[in-house]
């Protein structure tokens, strides 16, 4: 589903938060963007012909006249939304077969075509008055890839001759989305964006988070599952940040820009609701080790929910998404004590002993991320105790440790890139007698051998070979790709490109020395469409041999 394209726009460049010229030296967030990290927990909704057709790509089978979701209250969508504990709702205006659910001139491919309130209808119209209603944040997901325009990633025209053309109507559907509802918080690029909206961004939009493309001001952690691999820091390299491709993996807490991470994820297993994916609704359990691992390691989770062809969320999603909320606040609604404080220890004093085996730790990101190095202590039996280790805190940190009597909490900053300023350490008690057997596991990293080298298959001179990828890589996420000898000397390579749909995606393949062995770290941004890769390599000798393996980085 993620789609990134590097996009050739540069001028009117959002500004990013960049170096501070005097004391520190460090990255410092926009106060929109310390406002977007502080809401921690978002509602997505994808709906489209998709959910017509038992399908996540819109296949532009469906006739108009079958769309008809006469049940559709959005409404519902804002209460499941208050009930899960989300402060903002990013909706899917237009995914990549060009559907649109607003009113719009641009294309007879849209809402006011279907029979649904007499082609009157307008979804992002009763969406924004709902979430006015609740004090809900509105953001809008328009893709720059369009099927029935005939359109590929990044809003790149697969007819060249076709794209002022494309640019022309992409423009004036941003425009609409970005005038007619009132505030946007978040505008969604999925795949980039070389189609030029600088300027309409700056004019309707100037404080929304903009995800990807070059005006970008949060990033994509890098997966679909809801995770911030740990630490993830909020900075990165600014030439990194304006490229449109970042994920949370580009991420240095030396970076001289401000790029906070938005981890995706599905409450059931695909992003659109089918007859086939009921069963796969996750636990609260599940649900509940993807906040430790997105919110508890400082991003923001964008959790998304499926409506049916009713046009409702069903009931049972919109009940898991309450018991997410409420487990949420079982355990961390309410500490046993907190503080704040400055410098290199803070200390909390809980006035006798007491049982605790969580702490979540804050610091005041509008003045930088400063933490690089931390460990928590209790204080029991007269002596001092640690109970955790970590290096990130950032906006969020959630310890977690086996349960512990203790009469007070330290942290000391074992390392700081300026003076630590800790807006909140709380203690908490949450798990009672015994610790639950939460599946907290990092994702899997299985290898596969995509391809066998040898004299057979590679010439001495240049060869182009391609690589097919989708059996492999059938989720989004970042993968990592290298070649192995077996016999003789390496394989000379002189290119690795990613191709997708007939497309080669230009920085998309990025080249790294891992212990002195080149690895290309390769992001894939949807799944369910046609991968290779483009390699350009000679054979050094012809008893040269070895194997290319891929396995999903963690």
């Amino acid at each position: 589903m993620k789609h990134l394209f590097l996009t050739l726009t540069t001028l009117l460049l959002a500004p990013l938060a960049v170096l501070h010229a005097a004391g520190d030296k460090l990255a410092r967030p926009t106060p929109e963007q310390v406002v977007w990290q502080d809401m921690e927990l978002e509602m997505f909704i994808h709906f489209a012909p998709s959910t017509w057709q038992n399908t996540q790509h819109d296949n532009l089978t469906t006739p108009l006249s079958a769309i008809n979701p006469q049940q559709l209250d959005t409404e519902q969508w804002a209460d499941v939304a208050v009930a899960m504990g989300a402060r903002q709702i990013v909706f899917v205006a237009k995914h990549v077969g060009g559907f649109c659910w607003w009113q719009t001139d641009t294309t007879d491919y849209g809402v006011k075509n279907t029979p649904w309130r007499d082609g009157k209808g307008d979804v992002m119209r009763d969406l924004a008055a709902s979430c006015r209603k609740r004090g809900l944040k509105l953001g809008v997901y328009l893709s720059p890839a369009d099927g029935k325009h005939n359109v590929g990633v990044g809003g790149r025209a697969k007819v060249p001759a076709e794209q002022e053309n494309y640019n022309r109507i992409y423009r004036q559907q941003l425009t609409e989305l970005l005038s007619r509802y009132g505030e946007m918080a978040e505008v969604w690029f999925d795949g980039s964006n070389i189609v030029p909206v600088a300027d309409i961004l700056q004019k309707y939009a100037p404080r929304a988070m903009i995800f990807q493309g070059p005006q970008a001001t949060i990033t994509w952690i890098g997966n679909e599952e809801g995770v911030a691999r740990y630490p993830t820091w909020n900075a990165m390299p600014a030439e990194k940040a304006r490229s449109g491709v970042s994920t949370g993996y580009d991420s240095d807490p030396d970076g001289d820009a401000w790029l906070p991470s938005e981890c995706d994820a599905r409450i059931r297993a695909d992003w659109f609701w089918s007859t086939k994916n009921a069963a796969t609704l996750k636990s609260v359990e599940q649900l509940i080790s993807m906040y430790y691992r997105s919110v508890g390691h400082g991003a923001v989770l964008l959790l998304n929910h499926t409506p049916d062809t009713t046009g409702r969320i069903p009931e049972a999603d919109a009940q898991r998404a309450a018991e997410f909320s409420a487990e949420i606040q079982r355990r961390f609604g309410k500490s046993l004590a907190e503080t704040i404080g400055r410098g290199n220890v803070v200390e909390l004093d809980l006035g006798k002993p007491t049982r605790l085996d969580h702490v979540i730790t804050a610091e005041d990101i509008a003045e930088g991320e400063r933490v690089r190095e931390y460990v928590l202590e209790g204080f029991a039996a007269g002596a001092w105790r640690q109970l955790c280790e970590g290096t990130a805190i950032g906006h969020k940190k959630i310890d977690r440790f086996p349960p512990v009597e203790v009469s007070k909490l330290r942290l000391r900053v074992m390392r700081a890139a300026a003076e630590p300023r800790i807006r909140r350490m709380a203690a908490f008690s949450v798990w009672g007698e015994r610790m639950p057997s939460e599946n907290i596991a990092e994702m899997s990293a299985i290898t596969h051998t995509l391809w066998h080298w040898s004299a057979d298959a590679v010439q001495p001179q240049w060869t182009t070979m391609k690589i097919p990828l989708t059996s492999f890589c059938k989720d989004a996420g970042v993968y990592v790709f290298e070649f192995a000898r077996t016999a003789g000397k390496d394989l000379e390579v002189q290119s690795v490109n990613l191709v997708s749909c007939g497309q080669k995606l230009d920085k998309f393949v990025v080249r790294r020395l891992v212990r002195g062995v080149p690895q290309y770290h390769i992001t894939i941004t949807e799944e369910g469409v046609v991968h290779e890769l483009e390699i350009v390599v000679r054979i050094p000798e012809p008893t040269s041999r070895g194997q290319a393996t891929i396995h999903r980085r963690k």
